[in-house]
């Protein structure tokens, strides 16, 4: 269900943009957002800007993760109900071609506020989109284990810009938890803000510096590419 929501933004741009805060790991949602700004983006086109917040499916996940078949038959009986995520996924370059480990992705959350930090001065810092991408790739179609420090560390390194005088200071920062507190707190605003109840939860709207433009609009699950170029449209007319 699409809903509108009778708050404003709480966000700054130098421009009229139409901001999309993205709630959840989401590989097919990513892909899906991903075709529908391709398609409407143009010249003439408003700004969009994603901005990725953390959610975890299952806080009580193991910290280093679990194996994906043992997790699935432990929490529902089998994996069965992946069958028609990976047939929707692959439709829109979302193969799942080597799913390992069902992670605990709080310390990937930690890793995307370490590189995305306001305050380190580096060049070509990385969005939380591409954050995002790297993990996923890592997890779904690398096999890998985005639970560990170790894989994080290596993930930052070569695909998100940290420097190697920045790894040993980022392994630290993951192994001694920092940033933690705040990932769960974005989690709790998230959930209270927007009364989040399933994910992924998109929340978008269109805003001109400081001010928000109309209610944004708020809803859950992996849309068709359609929807969300339909609700772009919608709000382009607010930025005209």
């Amino acid at each position: 269900m699409i809903r509108r929501f009778s708050f404003i933004f709480l966000a700054f741009f130098t421009r009229r943009t139409i901001l999309i805060l993205f709630h959840c790991q989401c590989y097919v949602g990513q892909k899906k957002l991903n075709a529908a700004i391709e398609s409407f983006t143009s010249e003439s086109s408003p700004q969009l800007s994603v901005e990725w917040k953390p959610y975890i499916i299952d806080p009580n996940t193991k910290t280093d993760g679990e194996e994906f078949e043992a997790y699935n038959i432990r929490r529902w009986g089998s994996s069965g109900w992946t069958i028609g995520l990976k047939r929707s996924g692959k439709k829109v370059g979302a193969n799942f071609s080597n799913w390992k480990t069902w992670p605990n992705t709080l310390r990937a959350h930690q890793l995307i506020a370490y590189v995305t930090n306001p305050n380190r001065n580096v060049e070509n810092k990385p969005t939380t989109s591409e954050c995002n991408a790297a993990i996923f790739d890592a997890m779904y179609e690398r096999g890998e284990n985005i639970s560990l420090v170790e894989t994080l560390v290596n993930i930052g390194t070569e695909r998100l810009g940290v420097s190697s005088s920045e790894a040993d200071d980022l392994q630290m920062h993951l192994e001694n938890n920092v940033g933690a507190k705040d990932v769960m707190k974005d989690i709790q605003t998230g959930r209270r803000r927007y009364n989040i109840q399933g994910v992924p939860f998109f929340v978008i709207g269109a805003v001109d510096g400081e001010e928000s433009l109309g209610r944004p609009y708020g809803f859950s699950g992996a849309q068709d590419s359609s929807t969300f170029v339909d609700i772009f449209g919608e709000l382009a007319s607010n930025l005209a």
